[in-house]
């Protein structure tokens, strides 16, 4: 793929004394209400020239707001937006360095490919030997060149996909915004994508803002991802961390699946302690004084399943307070991993996931044993427990698949 497009906008630009470099973003106290909604909560975000940032949200978290600001199709009610250093609140869309891709491709019907990729261009009154050259350009980097003089209704999803970003692309924006543009495709055509997205941006430079509410989405493209709730960020931090150091009870149950037990915090946050069980973490919330409600996280993924054997407690190398058994409820088969649903101690549905082979010698209805060591626990204070665990019925304290 060629990165002519770019014109310096990518990792390769070089700022100037006391500028920023070409691509950077800077978000800084931004506030934007409807009425008496707040929609945009005073965020603050720094995206690197050349980065890929996803903004990972559920639905009205303002994720999808704060793309607009960026975009110049709202305007913040307070705090500053800054592309490549320069302030531009006020400053229309037409004349902001960014374009954007939305879910609807909006495609012109009656236009060819090419003509789709070069309209912007002749809004410019751009020369129409330059305007021929940066059309091929977008539509070899998309791996379209071969369908230039089809009509969109001539293609498929993922390629209307393709031709809606060379259209954003031959304008040589210095930020591109992606409104959740995969939302239509299929899962299979949308997991391609992901990848040829991630790679067509690793080869241009250039700065990718991504909204999406898709976790696996976000997890799999992106160099950071912003988590956002009620307005606000919650976590920013490379995937790896995001998922496996989350910040809040509400980050650690929207990335991924969670076994959630609520309890009461010991041992000066080391421990939360349930009817049932109690969970030791060597990673402690200190923030929480014995006797305070909190959460244990644990991922499926860290529970260690197999027959029951034994007397109660043997966890093959788990800490002792780390272990419950249960019987076998349900076999999920995800692939390249086997689900397995446990009616656990205490009444609770307990979620563990292992590689395909890995776990024989179980049928539905027999007893298991599940532990898991103290590193794969995560304590959190309960105050986000609302939106990550439904409210008991009683005081029995239950772990809950998010």
């Amino acid at each position: 793929m060629t990165s002519t497009l770019t014109s310096g906008t990518g990792r390769s630009g070089v700022a100037g004394p006391g500028q920023a470099e070409p691509g950077a973003v800077s978000l800084r106290g931004l506030q934007k209400r409807y009425g008496s909604v707040v929609a945009v909560d005073h965020v603050d975000i720094e995206v690197r020239a050349g980065e890929f940032l996803s903004l990972l949200g559920p639905s009205g978290c303002g994720k999808t707001t704060t793309l607009r600001m960026l975009a110049g199709f709202e305007q913040p009610d307070r705090g500053e937006i800054l592309i490549s250093g320069q302030a531009v609140q006020g400053v229309p869309p037409h004349k902001r360095n960014v374009n954007t891709v939305f879910q609807a491709f909006a495609l012109f019907p009656h236009m060819t490919v090419a003509e789709n990729v070069a309209y912007g261009l002749r809004q410019k009154r751009v020369a129409k030997a330059e305007t021929r050259v940066r059309v091929g350009e977008a539509l070899e980097m998309v791996k379209m060149s071969a369908m230039a003089g089809r009509k969109p209704s001539q293609l498929s999803g993922g390629q209307q996909q393709r031709v809606a970003l060379a259209r954003a692309l031959v304008n040589r924006p210095a930020v591109l915004l992606l409104d959740e543009p995969l939302g239509a495709l299929d899962r299979k055509l949308r997991e391609e994508m992901q990848v040829e997205l991630k790679l067509l941006q690793t080869s241009l430079g250039t700065t990718f803002i991504f909204v999406t509410h898709d976790q696996e989405e976000a997890l799999s493209m992106s160099d950071r991802i912003a988590v956002m709730l009620d307005g606000r960020v919650e976590q920013i931090d490379v995937p790896d961390a995001v998922y496996d150091d989350p910040a809040s009870a509400f980050v650690a149950g929207f990335i991924g699946q969670q076994n959630f037990f609520r309890g009461t915090a010991q041992d000066s946050g080391r421990a939360v302690r349930t009817d049932a069980a109690v969970l030791r973490s060597s990673r402690p919330a200190a923030a929480l004084g014995d006797g305070e409600p909190a959460l244990a996280a644990v991922r499926p993924e860290d529970v260690r399943i197999g027959p029951a054997a034994g007397p109660q407690g043997s966890s093959g190398g788990a800490d002792s307070d780390n272990c419950t058994r249960g019987t076998l409820r349900g076999v999920s088969h995800l692939g390249d991993a086997i689900q397995y649903v446990v009616a656990a101690e205490g009444g609770a549905d307990l979620i563990a996931r292992a590689p395909r082979g890995e776990v024989t010698g179980m049928a539905v209805g027999s007893a298991v044993t599940c532990s898991w060591a103290a590193d794969a626990v995560r304590v959190f204070g309960a105050a986000q427990a609302h939106l990550v665990a439904r409210e008991p019925a009683s005081r029995r304290l239950e772990p809950v698949q998010v």
